[in-house]
């Protein structure tokens, strides 16, 4: 039986759990954890039509002791099974005997991957011989030379999984140019969950930890430290309205941490923004910053589906960011954001200085974000589409197996 044929029981109505193994790489609770969690408690539940999930998480960790990462962790909070494999380096074949183990053990209906460590390891273990392999694409981050090279990987270890399931249409077609079949590439962009309340006085003791002006804008950036993020661009975007509008007030918050913070700092001081930017480092909780800022700057030079973007359009608070990825796929410009070109410092400075000046256009552009997202980017419809895609998928399989 071939890479493309997997097994499953021709004819038989999907099982009821339908039981999937997800191999993920995390340790930080990023964008695609979120979602993840998410979905796997609330795919639990019953629901007329819709098959119901188990979902294994399995994760790797480069201590014996259980618990060590913060996905790992949350996971167990969430009430969900998970295994830990054991590994000494970033890739470390070491792994390969168990998760042979572990999926041999729980002998899942559906394997699930996410990033490319985990699709190459199941091609590379031939798991996907045996059972369903989906693969979850969200995009790849270039860091290294290191990196660069395992992202190569993807070439090969995405052309065997059943389906491949990524964020936009944007890397829809990058895939497809990697030889990725176009029908075997499916696009489910993000969801967002409401916004965590956030009491008044827990905003202005923040403020007041940042040392902050009541008066003065502020300027939100969330995400990782990392070049495709665009932090330097929206720092020369700051110098460039401090010469356009030199008395318009504003101060940049960013949330995150990552290697490029010692460069974004010393361009900081290149540009005399010692006073009106803070770098605060990575917060597991986003939501009081997202209650503090009156605009949110998503400056990244690659997007899938941002949860940043959703996020601030849940929280209502108004977007300026990139028309790259995904991005163009959620906001649309002038309506729900103002979306700029990447890598155009003065572009974006133009768009700040246009929210920053009317506040009645920040007050249309989050409103009409917020009733976008409650209509198109819950929780909810991002469960009921995974699971209609799980549904389909098996029932393609028994079709394929019976032809």
């Amino acid at each position: 039986m071939s890479a493309a044929t997997p097994r499953c029981d021709i004819g038989a109505p999907i099982p009821d759990p339908l039981r999937v193994a997800v191999v993920f790489e995390g340790g930080w609770i990023t964008g695609p954890a979120k979602n993840l969690l998410r979905f796997a408690q609330r795919a639990r539940t019953s629901e007329p039509g819709l098959p119901r999930l188990e979902v294994l998480i399995i994760t790797y960790s480069r201590s014996s002791t259980p618990g060590q990462t913060t996905f790992a962790d949350e996971a167990r909070r969430a009430g969900l099974p998970v295994e830990i494999l054991v590994e000494r380096r970033r890739f470390d074949w070491g792994v390969l005997p168990q998760l042979r183990q572990v999926i041999e053990a729980w002998q899942p209906h559906v394997i699930q991957t996410h990033q490319v460590k985990s699709h190459f390891l199941v091609r590379l273990s031939r798991l996907h011989r045996q059972r369903l392999w989906v693969a979850f694409h969200h995009g790849y981050t270039r860091v290294d030379l290191k990196m660069l090279v395992y992202n190569q990987l993807d070439r090969w270890s995405l052309r065997a999984p059943d389906r491949v399931v990524t964020v936009c249409h944007a890397f829809a077609r990058q895939l497809a140019a990697r030889g990725v079949a176009r029908e075997r590439i499916t696009v489910q962009h993000n969801c967002v969950e409401p916004p965590a309340t956030v009491a008044e006085h827990e905003r202005h003791r923040l403020r007041e930890a940042l040392r902050l002006n009541d008066g003065t804008p502020v300027l939100l950036s969330v995400g990782r430290l990392s070049r495709e993020k665009g932090h330097a661009d929206l720092l020369a975007s700051l110098a460039e309205l401090r010469r356009m509008r030199p008395g318009l007030p504003f101060h940049l918050v960013v949330v995150g941490e990552g290697k490029e913070r010692r460069r974004l700092e010393g361009l900081r001081r290149r540009y005399g923004l010692e006073r009106a930017v803070t770098f605060v480092g990575h917060r597991d909780d986003v939501a009081p910053f997202y209650r503090l800022a009156d605009i949110v700057v998503l400056p990244s030079h690659s997007e899938g589906s941002p949860n940043v973007l959703l996020e601030a359009m849940a929280a209502q608070v108004p977007v300026v960011a990139t028309r790259v990825g995904g991005v163009p796929e959620i906001a649309l410009d002038q309506q729900t954001a103002l979306l700029v070109p990447p890598r155009d410092p003065r572009a974006m400075a133009a768009a700040l200085e246009r929210l920053l000046s009317c506040p009645q256009q920040r007050r249309r552009l989050a409103s009409a974000a917020f009733e976008l997202v409650q209509s198109r980017f819950t929780p909810e419809a991002y469960q009921h589409s995974l699971r209609r895609f799980y549904r389909r998928l098996w029932e393609e399989c028994a079709r394929r197996l019976m032809a």
